[in-house]
Order: structure tokens, then sequence, then C-alpha cells
């Protein structure tokens, strides 16, 4: 167990404080520690509360005697000793017990309030397309920090190597900016399977344009996000960071050192319309070439992976990141990679001992709140530990590529 660093008030202060006060102190206590620990918040009852308040008064150094010995330079430093030596023990204890008390913080956040009428038809999402052995989901092709990240992203892999360059003013695309660019493909992979439907029934319908014109709402609804006006604003700023992104592909296979072209996550977009308060109405994303071929020009199955509805709940980067690792690496079956290729293939920019130690966290929240598909384990192997992924056998039954007929 991790100590808290939350700041404690002394037992002193903490004692001049009225009944509710010490139950409102404890309450933003718990809070406090169940975000610094990624626990769940919960609301501590009358019987937590008494417990809480009598680990926080009982923790008296009696034998010290501070009270009756008076002053002095001796005295005073002695005091100031037994009240830091008391307050690491009330920490310890506090600690303990809010531990206990809180639960760990769920995997997925809640949907949006208006997320059962999306439910009525579950729309199918899909992953980026292969190309030239190369599978973006292999390695997280967007920053997982949340924060505009500058620099380049380099992953040298077996058969190639991969670099992702963001602009110089909007940086690399998140892996929340990445939901638009799911949506996108997605879109593309629907209309041509209808145009394949259509086309073998004898009629002659028209390939899906390369310019996907959608609205700003149904973009939000689709990855399952509230229509407050801050999403319409992130929405914007994600829409120039995917515009800016480009992924580079250096193929090795074969033995043979091949320049794949550059890849933009979109062509570009465009604001087409916005409302009277100025929020994003319409946009058109011109849809890249090397998505767009890639779909269309599919012979026999369409080069895509599924992704469960859920995904787009998981609230952490680390989470979604674990999430499409574990669907291209484990599939139908099971999978293990060590901490090491995992943290090599994130992107990450945290030091390895820090990301090692944020995974096992993760791994440990999904033991009371799975993630979607796939239960993980940590393994210990011989160069270290090891994450064991495996697809449960409740899974939803997603169509893998090899499912997804052309038609």
């Amino acid at each position: 167990m991790t100590s808290s660093k939350t700041r404690l008030m002394s037992r002193e202060d903490f004692g001049n404080l009225s009944l509710h006060e010490k139950n409102a102190y404890l309450q933003e206590l718990a809070d406090s520690f169940a975000d610094t620990h990624n626990r769940e918040r919960v609301t501590l009852d009358k019987d937590a509360l008494s417990r809480l308040r009598r680990y926080y008064s009982r923790r008296v150094w009696a034998d010290l005697k501070l009270d009756e010995l008076g002053g002095g330079l001796l005295n005073n430093t002695l005091r100031s000793l037994g009240e830091d030596i008391r307050n690491k023990s009330i920490n310890t204890d506090v600690s303990a017990a809010l531990w206990h008390e809180t639960a760990p913080k769920r995997v997925l956040r809640a949907p949006p309030q208006d997320d059962a009428q999306l439910m009525f038809f579950v729309p199918t999402i899909y992953d980026a397309p292969l190309k030239d052995d190369v599978n973006l989901m292999d390695v997280a092709p967007f920053s997982l920090s949340k924060r505009a990240r500058k620099n380049v992203i380099k992953y040298e892999l077996k058969d190639s190597l991969i670099t992702i360059e963001g602009g110089a003013e909007s940086g690399l695309a998140t892996v929340f900016d990445y939901d638009i660019f799911l949506n996108m493909v997605s879109y593309l992979a629907e209309e041509v399977q209808k145009f394949r439907r259509d086309e073998a029934k004898g009629l002659r319908p028209s390939l899906p344009p390369k310019v996907y014109r959608p609205n700003a709402s149904h973009i939000l609804k689709f990855c399952r996000r509230s229509d407050g006006g801050k999403a319409y604003e992130d929405l914007e700023a994600a829409l120039d960071r995917l515009s800016h992104t480009v992924i580079k592909v250096v193929n090795l296979s074969g033995g043979k050192r091949r320049q794949v072209d550059s890849r933009p996550m979109i062509n570009g977009y465009s604001v087409v319309s916005r409302t009277a308060s100025n929020k994003i109405d319409t946009v058109e994303i011109t849809i890249p070439d090397w998505v767009y071929k890639s779909i269309v020009n599919s012979d026999k199955k369409l080069p895509l992976l599924t992704l469960h509805h859920d995904y787009f709940l998981i609230s952490s980067a680390m989470g979604r990141f674990l999430y499409r690792l574990a669907r291209k690496a484990a599939g139908k079956t099971d999978a293990v990679y060590s901490f090491k290729e995992v943290y090599t293939r994130s992107s990450s920019e945290q030091e390895f001992r820090k990301f090692a130690y944020d995974l096992r966290a993760f791994v440990q929240r999904t033991q009371a709140f799975p993630m979607p598909d796939y239960d993980l384990a940590i393994q210990e192997g011989r160069d270290g530990p090891m994450l064991a992924m495996k697809r449960r056998s409740d899974a939803d039954d997603l169509p893998l590529l090899e499912d997804i007929p052309a038609e």
C-alpha cells in the first residue's frame, strides 16, 4: 500500500473542531485520498466516520508528557519531534482506514445522460486498417498525455520503424482525439459494406466519397461524450491536432528496407457551419488515401478490427491503450507481454519505474471493475513482471479480422 500524500492537520487542531466539522474534514480527506490513489469516492457512513475520528484522536504520545514539561529549547524540540512522529503515525493509520473504506476507481466512466437513446442502435466501432504488415493497434499512434505533447514518438518494432510527429503549434493527437479517427474509419467501413450489399443486389451504387461530413453532435454521440459547450471546443482542438499528426513507417519485412508514404491521421478538416452560440455544427473531414484505399479497395475481407462499444467509456489513457493492445494481441485467446515491451509500445513519457507502478495499479483496478472483453493479470517472468491479457468466455461476440467478409 502506498502512503498517502495528503497533508493532515494536527491532532490538536482536529480536537478543536466540532463534530460536524470533523465529519466534513474526514469526508474531504477520504475524497482526496480516493483521487490520489485512483480509488472510487464513497460517502462515509456514521460508523466509518466514528472509527476514523477515533483513529485521529487516540494516537497520543502520552509517555512524552509534553504538556507537563513546559517550555525551553529542549522541550520545544521534543514537542516538535513528538508531534511529527505522532502525525506520521496518524497518517499511517488513517491511510489504512481510508484504504479499507474506499473502493478502487472504476475503469469505465458513466455514460452521458442521453446515451440510452444511442444504445437502441449500437454502432460498430472499427479501428485502423492494416497496411504493409503494420497494424496501428500494435502501438499507440497517439500521445497518452492529455496535455499537448510537442515531441516525436518513435517505435522500433521487429519488422518496422514507426515515427509519429505532430504540428509545431498543435502538438500530437491524443488517445482521446483518436476517437474522431475511429468515428471516421467506422463511417467509411459501414458505407463500403452498404455499397457492396447494393452492388450484390444488381444495383449501381456510388463509392463512398472521400469527404466525410458529420454533425458535431453525431461525433460526440458516437464517441459517447456529453454535448456540453466545452465538448465542442475540445472537438475543434482535436481536429486540429489530428490534421497535423503524421505517421511515417519504414517497413523492414523481407529483409528489404522500404520507405512507406507518410500517413496523416486525417487529410484536413473545415468547419462548414456553426450554431447561433458559435459552436461547431457541421464539419468536413477529408479521409486520407491510405485509409480510403485500404478499406474501399479491399478484395476479400475488410482489413479492420472491431472494438467493444464501451471502449469510449474507458476513462484513462492507459486503459484505452491496454484495451487496444489486448484486442490485437490476444484476439479471441490470450497474450503475454513483458512490462518493458508494453512500455515500449505505449509511447509513455514517464520513467519506466513510474509507468510500471501505474500499470500495476490499473491491473489491480480491473480486478474490481473489469475492462471490456479482457481480463488482465500480472505474472512474474524471467526478466521481470509480465502483463497477461485473456479474452473472457462471456465477452461480447464481436467479429475479428478474419470474420468480416468483404461481400
